[in-house]
């Protein structure tokens, strides 16, 4: 039998927990009723203080700020007790149906109980969620993103200055803002995104990347509201606040981190401390890169350093062009390779140029479409597709930015010279004050400086480049310049340009009669026979054309012609008589032709400012009295002219006289006696620029002290003057030089062919010399020697011999010992060249030296 386990439990006790128990129930059971009525005016209230938050919460959010947290978990809770609440009030009139005995049972009492227990827990639940429903604040500020990726394509050309500038922003402590100027469509851009891009993939070292783009229009708070939708704050709230209110958020926001900001395509200065950008410098680590077309711009930006992005060089300008116009089309055609290369070499580099025409041209399968782009871009560019509606409207932003409207018509001016053509700086300022475009003075110094300072704007605004004493035009920016002159601005401007054309005779007169200024130049145009009816000419550009004749009708209606220039025919014997119609004419360009006499005719041009006659060698008659006709005569060239030549017959002298406004003279001189006569006069002390002194055979020594006192004098040439043995300072001229200043600009000498000639010691007076060149002189045994000065000690140890001088040449001076007596380098000499000098002592002459 097994065993039994036996459990005693008392009665009153057990039978006292089954009533507590069923006493509990029956309560819940009793409350239904009121409690479901209570859910269903809790729910109601929760319905609507749900609805209010998540209004609220839309209206944040269209702010661009973002809901918190703790927000969004209410809100989910919320729908989840709604949804819990309407389904346990949908049950109610069913449970309360069920109910008996006075409410306190139910004829399902099991279903009942769970009911009521549910509906109290939920009671509990909405009440939880509308004491915490009350939020002060239901959104906030996004967090500040590192930057944004931009689209970019890969680089071509651009390696070199990408890591240029990458060096800057992550080794060069002390660099803090980075200028990149350049032509429009040279790729700042394209540059720029790269380092945005490049910034973003390396956080480790700039905690937020800013790109704002500023554009032609600057407005600060535009600035402003791009910087603030990095950081975090572009609520309207946000924009409403004033431009200082603002400044101080971005300042507050940024001055903690390192950021790198980057803005794209500015025109002016822009104030980085109104914006609340907190300046860059070796404690905070940031930087600034900015791009612009002005070089201008860089220092009013004060950017540490200035990088300027140039036009592709030719493999990587072939390898932009060759990918947008594409393999298939470049291998269509055995001719279209090297079709396709000319098309690339009129872009000149610049990749908007590159991009633009390479994908025109991918769709063009046969040589005699792309011979017809050759011809097209060569005589009109702005008719090729994509140049007149894409490129040159782009690049004219940089043209209209030019501060006066004198500056955008000396711009302009530059596009009647030949493609590729280097323009002398001096000569272009010339062509300027001929046509009347400069301020009116009769200081050649203060027109020189405003034509520098237009040349400058032009330099910086990277419209024209800098080729030392001259400026180029590259080929793009001409083609637009031309587009802005004969159609954009052709009312005002009127150019008829064909230039390097290939023409071998003039075209049509119909098609320039009404030009404003017309351009025939490096052309083969021999002979010019119409007679052409321009009454709006003012310029007329017919250089380097192969003339020989021009018809006497020619200039006959050409009344307000004022600058004509006819230099570089070799060929062009003589003027027409009727030359004398031009009565307009204020500049007149006949150097380096072969004309033999000028006509007397010439004489009526009385408004003449500017004639160029020089190397017209062939000049055997200049008509006496010719000269003197021109009151209003400003320069006068006449060096290597052959009749205009100062020697014992002074009356060429005379005549020079009567030029009251003269300030600028080049002339040649074949006597001391000429010399000291020229140099006697005050006039002519302060005109006179460039001197050269030739055969003189019946002298010497020549006294140098009259030529001391020429102020402007630039360039001096002394030539094969076989008996010019010395030639001689004053003591007084000497000791002057301890105070003042002689030979004050002259910076440029030349000697050449003086056979007997020791010592040109008194080059140490010429503080500003930068060049030298001495040839074929074989009694030269020192340039400058001590013994020869003269005996003022005080000279010697007040000047400072040769100290500007960067290029020398010495050419068949075999007895030359030293340079002179200071064995030291010259500080600044870059450039030397010596040829049979087997005796010079160089070490003055050592460029790896200079500076030690």
């Amino acid at each position: 039998m097994g065993n039994f386990c036996s459990i005693s439990i008392p009665c009153d006790k057990l039978l006292s927990g089954c009533l507590d128990f069923t006493f509990r129930k029956a309560v819940y059971i009793s409350k239904i009723k009121e409690n479901v009525n209570d859910l269903k005016i809790a729910a109601e209230e929760l319905t609507d203080l749900h609805n209010d938050v998540t209004r609220r919460v839309k209206v944040e959010e269209e702010q661009q700020l973002k809901r918190r947290d703790d927000v969004q978990r209410w809100i989910s809770r919320a729908e989840a007790a709604k949804d819990k609440a309407n389904e346990l009030l949908g049950k109610g009139s069913q449970e309360i149906e069920r109910l008996c005995l006075g409410g306190y049972c139910s004829k399902n009492y099991k279903s009942s109980y769970r009911f009521a227990k549910e509906v109290d827990k939920m009671l509990r639940d909405v009440a939880d969620l509308k004491a915490n429903g009350d939020f002060k604040e239901v959104a906030g500020k996004v967090p500040a993103a590192p930057g944004v990726p931009r689209p970019s394509e890969p680089t071509v050309g651009l390696d070199s200055t990408f890591n240029q500038v990458w060096t800057c922003l992550r080794e060069e402590k002390q660099v803090g803002i980075v200028g990149l100027y350049g032509m429009g469509g040279v790729g700042k851009t394209t540059l720029l995104t790269r380092i945005n891009n490049e910034s973003l993939k390396t956080l480790d070292y700039f905690d937020i990347v800013i790109w704002v783009v500023v554009s032609k229009d600057l407005k600060l708070n535009t600035v402003q509201e791009s910087i603030g939708r990095i950081i975090g704050c572009s609520d309207d709230l946000w924009k409403n606040k004033s431009l200082d209110e603002k400044a101080v958020d971005i300042f507050n926001a940024l001055r903690r981190k390192r950021f790198v900001m980057l803005l794209d395509d500015i025109w002016e200065r822009v104030d980085l401390k109104k914006l609340g950008v907190p300046l860059p410098d070796t404690n905070n680590g940031s930087k600034v890169v900015f791009t612009t077309r002005s070089e201008a711009i860089c220092g009013l930006m004060d950017a540490d350093k200035t990088v300027k992005v140039n036009c592709l060089e030719g493999g990587d300008a072939w390898d932009l062009f060759r990918k947008k116009v594409g393999e298939q089309t470049l291998c269509g055609h055995p001719d279209i390779h090297k079709l396709a290369r000319d098309v690339a070499s009129e872009c000149g580099g610049l990749p908007l140029a590159l991009i633009t025409i390479g994908r025109a041209m991918a769709c063009k399968k046969t040589p005699q479409e792309w011979r017809h782009a050759i011809e097209v871009l060569r005589k009109s560019a702005s008719e090729f597709s994509g140049m007149g509606d894409e490129v040159f409207p782009l690049l004219k932003f940089s043209y209209d930015n030019l501060s006066k409207q004198k500056i955008r018509t000396c711009f302009l001016y530059c596009s009647l010279f030949p493609e590729d053509f280097l323009i002398n700086k001096n000569d272009l300022i010339d062509y300027w004050i001929g046509e009347g475009i400069s301020d009116e003075s009769d200081d050649r110094e203060v027109v020189v400086n405003w034509g520098y300072d237009v040349i400058g704007c032009l330099l910086h605004a990277c419209l024209l480049e800098d080729k030392d004493d001259c400026v180029r035009m590259h080929d793009v920016i001409r083609d637009m310049a031309l587009w802005i002159a004969s159609d954009i601005e052709r009312d005002q401007q009127k150019f008829f340009v064909q230039t390097g054309a290939q023409l071998s005779k003039a075209p049509e007169v119909g098609k320039w009669e009404g030009a404003r200024r017309v351009s025939l130049m490096a052309n083969d145009i021999v002979n010019l026979s119409e007679t052409p009816n321009c009454s709006n000419l003012r310029t007329l550009f017919l250089g380097s054309i192969h003339l020989n004749k021009i018809s006497r009708g020619f200039f006959q209606f050409m009344p307000n012609l004022t600058v004509l220039d006819l230099s570089n025919n070799i060929s062009l014997l003589g003027l027409p008589r009727g030359v004398w119609k031009l009565v307009s004419l204020q500049y007149l360009n006949l150097s380096r032709t072969g004309i033999k006499e000028l006509p007397k005719e010439l004489s009526e041009l009385v408004k003449l400012r500017y004639l160029n006659l020089e190397y017209t060698h062939s000049l055997y008659l200049l008509p006496h009295g010719v000269i003197s006709c021109f009151p209003m005569m400003r320069v006068l060239r006449m060096f290597r002219s052959e009749d205009c030549i100062l020697s014992r017959d002074e009356s060429l002298v005379e005549e020079l006289q009567c030029l009251e406004k003269l300030n600028m003279l080049t002339v040649t001189i074949r006597s001391a006696a000429a010399l000291e006569r020229l140099s006697s006069f005050q006039g002519m002390q302060s005109s006179t620029r460039v001197l050269y002194l030739e055969l003189f055979h019946d002298s010497k020594l020549v006294n140098f002290s009259s030529l001391a006192n020429m102020k402007n004098l630039d360039t001096l040439h002394i030539c094969h003057c076989g008996s010019l043995e010395e030639l001689q300072i004053d003591c007084n001229l000497a000791q002057v030089a301890t105070t003042e200043r002689p030979f004050r600009s002259l910076s440029s000498v030349y000697v050449e062919n003086c056979l007997k000639l020791s010592n040109l010691t008194w080059l140490i007076l010429a503080q500003n010399l930068t060049f030298l060149s001495l040839s074929n002189c074989p009694k030269l045994v020192e340039v400058a020697s001590v013994e020869k000065l003269p005996e003022v000690p005080e000279l010697v140890e007040n000047l400072n011999p040769f100290a500007k001088l960067k290029a020398v040449e010495l050419v068949s001076l075999p007895n030359l010992k030293s340079f002179y007596w200071n064995g030291l380098p010259l500080p600044s000499v870059k450039d030397v060249r010596v040829v049979d000098c087997p005796f010079l002592d160089k070490r003055p002459l050592d460029t790896s030296r200079a500076g030690q």
